[in-house]
């Protein structure tokens, strides 16, 4: 029996996965990892300030690509904004937002010329996603213009705000599905997380002074450092 569902609720879904999770091992279940608008736009708007400008423009200013240079002259450090980006995609399947297995909608780009320290040269979102996001952030950008023209500051008073240039598809239709003013910008929270001289990812020190990588595997390669 092959079943479909459309236009269920979150709360709906997230009993329905309850569910099929109680009864995993009678079932073959395929879950639908692509990314919508609607989705993406929900990935966003989790993103603190730093990190939702970061995914900006690689979608937008960069067509699908950012060189890390060229984000950094912007952003500064990227350790924060990639620690978010990182952390967002198994909030989101805690939240029942997305399910286990999507994967992370912007990637990084290793240098080829150094394969062995791995550094950073860009992140890329796929050409199959890039409409998709960019249609996001136009939703997003007409709420805050519809609250700001209503009165309603977004994120709240003195909160830092963040312009965008709209670049929509032909044939989509630009509503915002929830209404009223966007989420806060949270402060970038790097949690003492630092950013390795060598390869340009994000490394943290424990307390006993141990320096290591979130991404563990690259410790094989060398001894994170700033």
């Amino acid at each position: 029996m092959k079943i479909t569902i459309e236009g269920a609720s979150e709360e709906f879904e997230r009993k329905l996965l309850d569910l099929l999770a109680e009864h995993r091992h009678e079932l073959a279940v395929t879950a639908d990892t692509e990314w919508t608008v609607e989705r993406a736009e929900r990935y966003l708007r989790s993103l603190p300030a730093g990190a939702r400008r970061f995914a900006e423009m690689v979608v937008v200013d960069g067509d699908g690509y950012a060189d890390a240079d060229t984000l950094r002259s912007v952003l500064g450090k990227l350790n924060g904004p990639t620690v978010a980006l990182s952390r967002a995609i198994p909030r989101g399947v805690r939240e029942g937002w997305w399910p286990e297995g999507t994967r992370a909608p912007i990637t990084v780009v290793y240098d080829p010329e150094n394969p062995s320290w791995q550094k950073a040269k860009g992140y890329e979102m796929t050409s199959e996603n890039v409409p998709v996001f960019r249609s996001a952030i136009a939703r997003m950008a007409i709420a805050k213009g519809a609250a700001e023209a209503m009165g309603i500051t977004p994120g709240g008073p003195g909160k830092t705000t963040t312009r965008v240039r709209i670049v929509a598809d032909p044939g989509v239709n630009l509503v915002d599905a929830d209404g009223g003013s966007l989420p806060h910008d949270d402060e970038d929270e790097d949690d003492g997380v630092m950013e390795c001289h060598v390869c340009l990812q994000p490394y943290e020190v424990d307390e006993e002074g141990t320096a290591s990588h979130l991404d563990t595997s690259r410790d094989a390669n060398h001894t994170p450092r700033s």
